[in-house]
């Protein structure tokens, strides 16, 4: 028997006053589809969203739900007004019977529904937002990147909820580690058309470059089709022109598929200057504290930061991620303790509130009011990296075009905010990068070119965010804070992190310290190391993971040199790849003599 769709899209057209953001597009939302909905930056994934969910209006077609099917929107500003409650918000429209689901949303994520709407921030109203989708239970939940503001634990209980619900839904996400847990089904959208693909978003990846190849494969035999009708019509078009009349048109409606064809968006050009740089030692921390009234934050914790390092920094929301790397870059005190800062340090900050964004600047203004972007006397220039450049041609490289210089960064998407913000970050050589969850809205290309640009980068990365993937590929060390104010050094990404602790099982002391003693009988050769010290026994656990780490770089500066037209084509980039790959060749031959020390001086 054939199932009644939750939801279809006939002949969907619309328009904002420019090209159309979508045109003829028709899809379906069948019961039970889990469908990750992708696409770049800009592309409509969220305007889409709202069409489907009634909330946009578009120019022409129609979007028919099923017979009592009833359709649930998680947007990502959530207008609360006239409730005065979180709880308010989150509960409308839900039978006293069914309030229990909002106090269940509220506790797995981590909002209070008595929080004042006034005083609720941005990440509270959103965590609302969602428990109200989660509680009423539509027949289809569309959901406009959910993780965002969300903590490791949070979206751990989210994809749980989702995994076992029976419900429809459609996700944007930019997690990608959510979205494989997830999804069955891919939509895609490109250029202003929608594609679906009956595979999660594991399979996405390898779909896009296939069609993309074919793309590449049919726009070069119509180039070559072409080239060969042009030649053929300048040489013997003289002697046939009335029987061959017809070769001609067909030759201008080959130019005309080639003129209608949309080029598809590059990738960003972002690029990063680490500038000159700092000294080996980057941050000393000795037995730094921190508590906010009775509420300790950090117990004393100690660190040391070395040039090159990548840090990530994990835990709960509001545990005190974002102070203690602020007290690690000097930007507040600790209570008690002391923080040393290395010589020659360049630093540059994501902010993850975005507060370095106002909201009625134009894109232009907001570069070129930038004091360190400024160029004295040209008011259409920024400084990058030290060369001056055209506002526009610098953000083209991030992917705006020409008519959005000029309009306000409210208009802005939560990702080409993101993008606007590394526009800033990356126009100043840096050798100390300090990004505050830089991964929130940003598209998979452009996590991808984030990524390779901190693989590449000569100077030291401390990273806050809560995108297992993202951690995973560029953090060599984990801190974790879990909130009883210790924070404890990891060897590695999320990944390894989760596999060295112990489970928090809420056993005894003593049941741990039996558990220890067991691991430590049946694996002797993982036994305490009575030669070293702490800080020694600490960089042994550490040096696998940062030998892997220059392993894989020194491979892929290696590939990006093995390029035959790199020195003709882009003979800077060709120097700073050389210059990296020396310098990471020296970095593991210098890890390694170190790995050795240790390891004999463990052994006794």
């Amino acid at each position: 028997m054939a199932r009644v769709p939750l939801l279809q899209l006939n002949d969907i057209s619309l328009t904002f006053g420019g090209d159309p953001v979508f045109d003829g597009l028709s899809l379906v939302a069948q019961p039970g589809d889990r469908v990750a909905l992708v696409g770049r930056n800009g592309s409509g994934k969220s305007t889409l969203m709202k069409v489907m969910a009634g909330l946009v209006e578009p120019d022409r077609g129609e979007v028919v739900s099923g017979p009592g099917v009833s359709v649930g929107y998680m947007e990502q500003d959530p207008d609360l007004a006239g409730f005065e409650t979180l709880g308010d918000f989150a509960a409308h429209g839900l039978e006293p019977s069914e309030m229990y689901r909002v106090e269940r949303a509220g506790e797995g994520l981590k909002f209070d529904p008595a929080r004042p709407v006034a005083t609720a921030s941005g990440g509270e109203r959103r965590r609302a937002a969602l428990a109200r989708l989660m509680a009423g239970e539509p027949d289809l939940m569309l959901l406009d990147e959910p993780t965002n503001h969300l903590d490791i634990e949070a979206i751990a209980w989210l994809e749980e909820e989702l995994s076992q619900s029976r419900q429809g839904y459609v996700i944007i996400s930019h997690d990608r580690a959510f979205l494989r847990a997830l999804t069955r089904a891919t939509l895609w959208i490109d250029r202003g058309a929608v594609r679906r693909q009956e595979k999660g978003f594991a399979g996405f990846e390898a779909w896009r470059d296939t069609i993309w190849d074919e793309e590449d494969t049919q726009r070069h035999k119509l180039n070559r089709k072409i080239k060969a009708e042009a030649r053929w019509a300048v040489e013997g078009i003289s002697a046939r022109r009335k029987r061959n009349m017809g070769r001609v048109r067909a030759l201008q409606d080959l130019r005309a598929e080639r003129a209608a064809q949309i080029t598809r968006q590059g990738t960003a050009a972002m690029a990063l200057d680490a500038g000159p740089k700092s000294g080996r030692k980057v941050i000393e921390a000795e037995g730094i504290t921190k508590s906010f009234g009775d509420r300790q934050i950090l117990r004393p914790f100690s660190l040391t930061v070395q040039r090159g390092d990548r840090i990530a920094f994990v835990g709960p929301n509001g545990v005190g991620k974002t102070t203690l790397l602020n007290m690690l870059i000097g930007h507040e005190p600790p209570d008690t303790g002391t923080v040393r800062l290395g010589t020659n340090l360049e630093l540059a900050l994501f902010d993850q509130a975005r507060a370095q964004l106002d909201e009625d600047m134009s894109l232009w203004d907001s570069l070129t009011g930038d004091p360190e972007m400024r160029v004295s006397g040209k008011a259409d220039q920024v400084m990058v990296r030290g060369t001056p450049k055209h506002v526009v041609g610098y953000l083209k490289e991030f992917l705006f075009d020409e008519a959005q210089a000029r309009a306000p960064v409210r208009a802005l998407s939560g990702g080409e905010k993101a993008r606007l913000l590394l526009a800033r970050l990356m126009a100043r050589p840096s050798n100390l990068l300090v990004l505050d969850e830089p991964t929130n809205d940003l598209d998979v290309e452009t996590l991808d070119l984030l990524q390779e640009l901190l693989g590449t980068y000569d100077g030291t990365v401390l990273l806050v965010s809560h995108d297992r993937d993202f951690l995973d590929r560029v953090a060599a060390t984990t801190i974790a804070m879990e909130g009883d104010g210790r924070a404890t050094v990891y060897a590695g990404g999320w990944s390894d992190y989760i596999s060295q602790r112990e489970p928090r099982d809420g056993k005894s002391d003593e049941t741990a310290k039996t558990r220890n003693a067991s691991r430590a009988d049946k694996k002797p050769a993982k036994a305490e190391k009575p030669g070293l010290s702490f800080t020694e026994k600490h960089r042994l656990e550490a040096l696998p993971a940062e030998i892997e780490r220059l392993e894989a770089e020194i491979a892929r500066l290696g590939e990006l040199l093995a390029d035959p037209d790199l020195f003709s084509d882009n003979p800077v980039k060709f120097r700073k790849a050389t210059e990296a790959l020396v310098e990471r060749q020296e970095k593991l031959a210098a890890s390694e003599d170190e790995w050795l020390v240790l390891e004999e001086k463990a052994s006794g």
